[in-house]
């Protein structure tokens, strides 16, 4: 079904480990503008084309918003120019994964070096054109607040259906944008969260960039310190058990997502429904990393 006429995404349930957990389906919304990323750019997929000529962003070179923003900028027929730092040599020679995609959707590759890149992004933001907008990593916008808010509503609806007076809603964060725009619209929720990308501090700094942090906004802790987008058995241990639970779920935010809920599920009460933000296109690569590193 074409993402402009989506209706609300499903909700599942899985057992694990002694629980029952409810799942919000975002990653059946459309196979390319999945989970997060739809809501996000839930603005601009009904945006009448002729709107915008050009979209500027930037970040890593298998970031599942790139992939989503060059679908995106495909369907409407706009120019996408994407920065980001050196490719690996083996990337540039054979690109894979959602670098691959993108590209093959007409997304415009510009590789900064790293000691210019901040600067370059600095530039890109300052873009002056009426028919160009620039999307920071991520699509870290205030654009993606009324996709966001169209979630809350059949967050609400679920609630309601199911006379639950209040739910933990569950979403991984790179920048927190999803998790700051659902608290904000959900307040008789409690959205949990946990930084992915960085550090709680970062993550923290990048949610206050948005406005103040709602009190229903809880952010767990990792038991652990993990690299962004790097293996790990335990992520690889968590991911399995996610498939032998009946549903796939992304490595790099999905699987530590779960893998801190579960740590922590003692200190959390009531109904717990965890929005799925897709991204499984990308667990092609990162399987490929765990298989280099022999973990698979």
């Amino acid at each position: 079904m074409p993402a402009e006429t989506i209706t609300a995404s499903p909700t599942e349930q899985i057992k694990l480990r002694g629980h029952v957990f409810y799942i919000k389906r975002d990653d059946r919304i459309d196979p390319l503008l999945s989970g997060n990323k739809y809501r996000k750019l839930y603005s601009l997929i009904t945006m009448p084309a002729g709107h915008y000529r050009r979209i500027v962003s930037h970040g890593g070179s298998q970031s599942n918003a790139m992939l989503s923003i060059a679908a995106l900028c495909h369907r409407k027929g706009w120019v996408f120019d994407y920065t980001s730092k050196p490719l690996p040599a083996t990337l540039k020679s054979a690109p894979d994964g959602n670098l691959h995609m993108a590209l093959s959707f007409g997304m415009r590759l510009h590789e900064v070096a790293h000691a210019q890149y901040d600067d370059a992004i600095r530039q890109l933001a300052g873009v002056t054109e009426p028919d160009t907008l620039f999307l920071p990593q991520g699509g870290a916008d205030p654009l993606a607040r009324s996709g966001i808010t169209l979630l809350a509503g059949e967050i609400r609806a679920w609630l309601q259906q199911n006379k639950l007076e209040s739910v933990n809603v569950v979403t991984p964060s790179g920048t927190g944008t999803t998790a700051y725009y659902l608290a904000t619209a959900l307040p008789e929720a409690t959205v949990i969260t946990a930084a992915m990308a960085g550090s709680e501090t970062y993550l923290r700094a990048q949610m206050q960039m948005l406005g103040s942090i709602p009190e229903n906004l809880r952010i767990l802790s990792h038991e652990r310190k993990y690299h962004f987008a790097q293996p790990y058995s335990a992520l690889l241990e968590m991911y399995h058990e996610l498939i032998s639970a009946g549903i796939e779920f992304d490595l790099i935010y999905g699987a530590p997502m779960w893998h801190t809920l579960l740590l922590q599920m003692e200190q959390i009460s009531g109904p717990v429904l965890y929005v799925h933000s897709g991204g499984l296109i990308g667990n092609e690569t990162m399987l490929a990393r765990y298989r280099h590193k022999g973990l698979l």
